[in-house]
């Protein structure tokens, strides 16, 4: 039987419900304080770096078809790959638990905070219910709830922007530099995802291409709202004002569904990279778990601060991908696979401390730039060096 493959504009319609979230609305609060100006720069070009990388990591699964985690196998080994894919699912399990937490908050913020529970087992359900359609079943239902998100999201900004009286923003400025990173992070964070759905891809340049370019305006726009709402309506909380409009079930439309299309690809994806873990784990099975342990999570645990958790984010995968891109596109290494590549594996190690490093320093440019080139600049060196007993090895493995 042929495989079903997803189109471009199902690509494109995944990635819109991936960056419609409370929680990079929540993030785009933090930069108010640096003013209209300086924080629509910082979150411009950070999500130019952040979605150019995942272009680049959702090209090699489109063309490979294979997904994120097991692309992972061919720079780090069949084993070592495995790392990466139990980080993958802790980092999936934790981002399930808070996108959770904030559509149950701001719901509960406007129906009543006593009823947070409920909201967190209803969006909780209806996420389990995403998956159990499948991602190959969910063309209609998505593009029904795209045009539904994308007519009340236009709503919201109106209102936030409508009288253009700008406020004092409250909080401590950060400086251009963390908030260009906190830009980054975002789209860094589903580096690890995206191959799920561009190897499915009918056309996976185009597929990849289009899906990098949605979720990227569609990012910055919640950003956007965040930082707007800070400084148009002097509220960080999106519950208060949903509640100031009056948009009552159309604000809770937007909560709910925003927070079930993005947390869904978090859960599914979760259930995938389980998949390259172990071969009799089943993915479907394993992401309506992640879903049942991200509700259980959001209920019980607070989750107000995520700032920590994107740096961790960041300074995992940042290295990650550059590994796999210099692999892929410079070094040309994708075929043979191993056990553990020990090499890369260093490398990777190495990119991460050099990541935790940079954050002790302010730099304009962010801590994910020069993390990437300095670890690309370490695969490159070590393949010169290393060049005389690869092609040794090679000759063995022919023979």
């Amino acid at each position: 039987m042929e495989q079903k493959r997803t189109s471009v504009f199902e690509n494109g319609l995944i990635w819109f419900g991936a960056a419609v979230s409370i929680a990079e609305i929540l993030t785009g609060t933090a930069f108010a304080p640096l003013g209209l100006g300086k924080g629509l720069l910082a979150i411009v070009l950070g999500h130019i770096i952040g979605c150019a990388l995942l272009f680049f990591a959702g090209l090699i699964g489109g063309k490979m078809r294979e997904s994120s985690m097991e692309i992972t196998k061919r720079s780090f080994g069949e084993k070592g790959g495995l790392l990466f894919s139990v980080l993958n699912i802790v980092q999936l399990v934790g981002w399930t638990a808070i996108m959770i937490y904030d559509g149950a908050g701001a719901a509960g913020g406007i129906r009543g905070a006593n009823m947070k529970w409920v909201w967190c087992l209803l969006i909780g359900g209806l996420i389990v219910l995403w998956i159990f359609i499948g991602i190959q079943n969910l063309g209609k239902v998505n593009t029904v709830a795209m045009a539904a998100l994308f007519i009340l999201t236009v709503i919201l900004s109106f209102i936030i922007f409508g009288d253009g009286t700008v406020h004092e923003a409250a909080g401590e400025a950060m400086s251009f530099g963390a908030a260009l990173e906190l830009s980054v992070a975002m789209p860094l964070s589903w580096l690890p995802l995206i191959s799920d759905y561009t190897r499915d891809a009918e056309k996976p340049v185009r597929a990849t291409a289009v899906s990098a370019v949605v979720y990227g305006i569609v990012s910055c726009w919640m950003y956007l709202i965040g930082m707007g709402s800070a400084i148009f309506t002097a509220e960080s909380d999106i519950a208060a004002i949903v509640v100031k409009a009056g948009l009552g079930v159309v604000g809770l439309l937007i909560i709910v569904f925003s927070t079930v299309t993005t947390t869904f690809l978090d859960a599914y994806s979760a259930g995938v990279s389980s998949e390259s873990v172990s071969k009799k784990l089943r993915g479907k099975t394993v992401g309506i778990i992640v879903a049942v342990i991200g509700t259980v999570g959001a209920i019980f645990f607070p989750m107000d601060d995520i700032t920590d958790f994107l740096y961790f984010i960041g300074s995992v995968f940042a290295p990650m991908i550059a590994v796999l891109i210099a692999d892929f596109f410079l070094l040309r290494r994708t075929g043979e696979k191993r056990a553990f590549d020990i090499r890369n594996l260093v490398i990777w190690a190495a990119g991460f401390v050099i990541y935790r490093l940079l954050m002790r320093v302010d730099i304009p440019v962010g801590y994910t730039v020069p993390d990437m080139l300095a670890t690309v600049a370490l695969c490159l060196l070590t393949a010169r060096l290393f060049a005389g007993s690869d092609r040794k090895a090679k000759t063995s493995a022919e023979a």
